[in-house]
């Protein structure tokens, strides 16, 4: 395992420094041979040498990999494009299926060959990703885009950008040995989807990884309760199919060969089908390494396996020791590998044997990549091992059901539908799980943030295995005083904060400013009722902040307009939303959001000016665009601008507000002059502080307090100085999510408004 762990860590290094990659790979080659010769001449036969020149011969090896193919995938012609941003027409092969996601973007795509002017490349299969509209069609379609074209960072697994314009097309259909999995996927999904409930969303994940279909608040609960991986084909899934085959052959009386080459054959059509991800790589790639190794008759071992996987799929993609879902998969092979056992037999001293076997698979998985999962989400599924418990009986058998349904459907509809109804069963009991035990009291621990919290789980979980695992001794029992130490510090400490937290919180909020990064997704409640104006970049991010506020049903959705920092965390509240106003469109993305909220239960229209309703005690008016945009682009000069006020019994009590979208100083101008607008208490400021800014609009609303929905660090230099002085100039208090955090805003005595954040004391700004 050494020689491979180190030849990853020294590949994921050097990938993001490109023009180290040749020297190091010569320097490792030259090492390799001296510490050979060392052994030989020296200390033959010793175990430190002979380890240390595998080691770098690994490392060697997966190093030149990575030169070759970086040298491959970026050739100069293109490389000159990007650099000057030209516009190219570039025809790629799709790596996903569009008709099974059409909202998803960027697109990964292989670039097969360029045009840019009169000049022509064509080159093997460069990965890139493509922004805008690509054709709806299956995976190895053969597109032609056209578009400017930009260089990806480096260590990125894509190597360039495409920002597309135009029509784009399909100009060839996917060769017949990927088509008719398309086919099989394309016809599975229709079928499931037609299933009720999330049952029909998640069969496909669990059968063959097309997760397309499962809503952001079941995937956000699937990670919450440590149940994703099984919607990752892995070696779970690779193991029931070589297995049935197996079993099969074997029944049909096929001798050991045959039976190892039809596993292979299936396998191989498995990965087609289910399409090849890091964790299906290394799944199978294992899985041809063990029956290899059968058919000589040998015995396997898992750790060595393991180990020749990882050196063979890296060396064939070194970009892999980049990828999160590979390190996650090897890492949770790697505790079944090595702590499955050793927790098994701990546990059956308290459990039934049975019983201890099926709690320590999850709880090995868990203990292996929990200080990785802590990078992606600082917390820890409390009830992880107890929700797998629970759902482990369920998915070989939505996953073989699921399968047979997939596989014989095109041959034998009425059973494969058959199989597939009783499939969704299973699926929907792992899919009730996720969702009970995501919701439960303290379904999440906090955890250390970052370099630190990684560090201290490893503290903490090294702690856990050994005071389980080691025979009675006095170290162990020092090993578990210490963690008992650890660990009633850490509930103090989160019960602590968790308690002052919520007293902290004021339950009147009538406003609340997500913090979801570079993006607007503001709430506006009253009397029960909720309004979502935009929804910020990312579905995660607001499905949480959503989720801690104990909002699960939206009113009134405002999309000021389609860029993807207002819209692109939608598809978390598909489903949630009654009704959606939205603004004029400008291409066919913009419509097919519109499709995707209609679908999803929605009641949709395009508004204008002069548009008014009620939410709650709250009567809310488009002011902006006009009916007839005459001289304005669809964008961010038409941004739907949202004005709320109180109305009956809340009309001295309420916060009065106005959300002006992404609106630029020509547009803001046109709309003071043509509306007018009375003074509000809240100001949501216009494209997160940018410097294109009407002052006297500012002035004409005389806000109390201005919000500005920013992400730290962004590239965009917002909030801009020029904003944030006439802020400052008309007395607006200046509020932002980047410094900040969530920000909750009240009515306060007085006619004030009480401001909370997540990052500083609850203030009062009173009346000017």
């Amino acid at each position: 395992m050494i020689p491979a762990a180190t030849g990853w860590i020294a590949v994921a290094i050097l990938v993001g420094v490109p023009s180290a990659l040749l020297p190091a790979a010569i320097a490792a080659w030259a090492a390799s041979v001296f510490a050979i010769a060392t052994a030989v001449v020296l200390v033959m036969g010793r175990w430190i040498p002979a380890t240390v020149s595998i080691t770098l011969i690994v490392a060697a090896l997966l190093l030149t990999s990575a030169a070759t193919t970086n040298a491959v995938q970026n050739p100069k012609f293109l490389l000159d494009a990007a650099k000057f941003h030209r516009f190219a027409t570039i025809t790629a092969s799709l790596d996903v299926d569009t008709r099974l996601d059409a909202a998803r973007s960027p697109i990964p795509v292989s670039i097969l060959a360029a045009t840019v002017g009169q000049e022509s490349f064509t080159t093997a299969a460069i990965p890139a990703l493509v922004f805008g509209s690509v054709p709806q069609a299956g995976i190895g379609s053969t597109i032609r885009i056209t578009g400017t074209i930009v260089s990806a960072e480096p260590g990125d697994r894509e190597r360039f950008l495409v920002f597309a314009r135009g029509s784009p097309a399909v100009v060839a259909p996917p060769p017949p040995a990927i088509d008719w999995a398309n086919e099989l996927r394309l016809q599975f999904h229709r079928e499931t989807t037609a299933l009720p409930g999330d049952g029909g969303a998640l069969l496909p994940g669990l059968a063959i990884g097309d997760t397309s279909a499962v809503s952001p608040t079941l995937d956000a609960a699937m990670k919450s309760t440590s149940l994703s991986h099984l919607t990752a084909v892995s070696g779970a899934n690779c193991a029931v199919v070589v297995g049935l085959v197996m079993l099969v052959a074997g029944a049909a009386g096929a001798n050991r060969i045959t039976r190892i080459t039809v596993s292979l054959a299936v396998l191989a059509g498995f990965v087609i089908l289910v399409t090849p991800s890091a964790s299906v790589l290394r799944a199978a790639v294992m899985a041809a390494l063990v029956l290899g190794s059968l058919s000589t008759g040998r015995p396997t071992r898992g750790v060595p396996i393991l180990s020749l996987a990882i050196v063979v799929l890296l060396a064939s993609d070194p970009w892999l020791s980049r990828d999160v879902g590979f390190l996650l998969s090897v890492l949770a092979t790697a505790g079944l590998l090595v702590l499955a056992g050793p927790l098994a037999k701990r546990l059956a001293r308290w459990l039934p044997s049975p019983i201890a076997a099926v709690i320590s698979i999850p709880l090995a998985a868990q203990l292996a990549c929990q200080p990785v999962l802590i990078l992606l989400n600082p917390s820890i599924p409390v009830y992880g091992v107890l929700a797998n418990l629970l759902s482990e009986p369920a998915a070989p058998i939505a996953t073989v059901l699921g399968l047979l349904g997939c596989a014989i459907a095109p041959i034998l509809e009425p059973a494969g539908r058959v199989a597939t109804d009783i499939a969704w069963l299973p699926s929907a009991w792992i899919a009730a799980v996720a969702r009970f035990f995501s919701h439960a009291p303290g379904a999440q621990a906090p955890w250390l943030p970052g370099a630190v919290g990684v560090l201290a789980l490893v503290v903490v979980t090294a702690f856990f295995v050994a005071a389980l695992v080691r025979p009675p001794s006095r170290s162990r029992r020092i090993i578990s005083g210490s963690l008992a130490v650890i660990m009633i510090a850490y509930f103090a400490v989160l019960l602590g904060t968790s308690w002052g937290h919520r007293i902290a919180v004021p339950d009147t909020w009538q406003i609340a400013a997500c913090d979801i990064g570079q993006g607007d997704a503001v709430i506006v409640r009253s009397f029960g009722a909720i309004a979502l104006i935009d929804t910020g970049p990312k579905p995660a991010r607001l499905a949480a902040c959503l989720d801690e506020l104990g909002i699960h049903h939206i009113d009134l959705l405002v999309l000021s307009h389609y860029d993807l920092d207002h819209v692109g965390g939608t598809s978390a509240v598909l489903g949630m939303v009654d009704r959606a106003i939205v603004g004029p469109v400008s291409d066919a993305s913009d419509t097919e959001l519109r499709t995707a909220l209609a679908e999803s239960g929605a009641e949709v229209d395009e508004v204008a000016r002069g548009a008014e309703g009620i939410l709650g005690e709250l009567r809310w008016r488009v002011l902006w665009p006009p009916a007839r945009l005459g001289t304005i682009e669809p964008g961010n000069p038409a941004s739907v601008t949202v004005r709320f006020e109180g109305v009956g019994a809340c009309a001295e009590g309420c916060l009065s507000s106005i959300f002006l979208g992404d609106l630029g100083e020509d547009a803001q101008s046109r709309l003071l002059g043509l509306v007018h607008p009375e003074p509000v208490d809240i100001v949501k400021v216009a494209h997160h502080g940018s410097a294109d800014q009407c002052e006297r609009l500012y002035e004409r609303l005389n806000a109390r307090v201005g919000i500005i929905g920013v992400g730290t660090g962004n590239t965009y230099g917002h909030p801009t100085d020029e904003l944030l002085n006439i802020l400052n100039r008309v007395g607006t208090r200046i509020t932002r999510t980047d410094l900040e955090g969530m920000i909750l805003l009240s009515p306060a005595p007085g006619g004030g408004v009480l401001v909370w954040t997540e990052r500083s004391p609850t203030r009062d700004v009173g009346a000017h």
